[in-house]
């Protein structure tokens, strides 16, 4: 029986194209100003993970204007870089208090989120993109403050989505049996994982998402939980 339901974000509960063609845009575009802003403490202390990062990977000793070159490029090659996703947030907090942008949702995916909170069940949100940006995106969503749905919020801090051992961890986090959670996800190779870590899976079809061996749903309306 699922007592919780796991959902990833991009192309699942979101359209990717809200993430490619808002999203990353508007952060690219800031980028700029906030070099400006530096000495923020939230923004210097990106810039000092990233100038860690690099050093790590690659042994280079890089100055700040340096860090923010590496950050514009890894958002352009959608680098799944703590830095960048912790910085992303930070400039699209800003967007999204001024209303400048609304989190997008597909237009059953409230509904039946509240539907499912009404009926005992858990929600967590599983996304490669940072926890602070995933509270920005469901706090100001076009169907208003959804956050207090929602139980746990997870990123990759956890490990990387297509790991079963991201997923054993998540299990543990949430303390219900793995055959207890429902983990929802338009990528198959994330299902696969989820589902080597014994969590059940359900694959989202969203327009041009191609249907592969685990049981898929063109949207959360044909998700019957029992």
């Amino acid at each position: 029986m699922i007592k919780y339901i796991l959902s990833d974000i991009e192309g699942t509960t979101t359209s990717i194209s809200f993430v490619v063609d808002t999203l990353f845009p508007y952060f690219l575009e800031q980028l700029p100003l906030w070099r400006q802003k530096m000495d923020l403490p939230e923004v210097k202390a990106q810039i000092e993970a990233t100038q860690a990062l690099v050093l790590a990977e690659e042994g280079k000793t890089i100055d700040a204007e340096q860090a923010f070159d590496y950050l514009e490029a890894w958002c352009k090659a959608d680098r799944k870089a703590g830095p960048l996703k912790a910085l992303q947030g930070i400039v699209w907090k800003a967007a999204y208090l001024n209303g400048q942008i609304k989190g997008h949702l597909y237009p059953e995916v409230a509904d039946c989120l509240k539907n499912w909170k009404e009926k005992g069940l858990e929600l967590g949100i599983y996304s490669s993109g940072s926890v602070a940006a995933q509270k920005l995106l469901f706090g100001y969503s076009e169907a208003g403050d959804l956050t207090p749905l929602f139980s746990h919020y997870f990123d990759t801090k956890v490990g990387h989505k297509r790991e079963s051992q991201s997923y054993q961890n998540i299990q543990q986090a949430i303390g219900l049996p793995a055959y207890e959670i429902l983990f929802l996800s338009d990528v198959p190779e994330e299902l696969a994982a989820a589902r080597a870590a014994g969590l059940q899976t359900g694959h989202l079809l969203r327009p041009g998402t191609a249907p592969s061996q685990f049981k898929g749903y063109a949207n959360f309306n044909q998700i019957q939980i029992d």
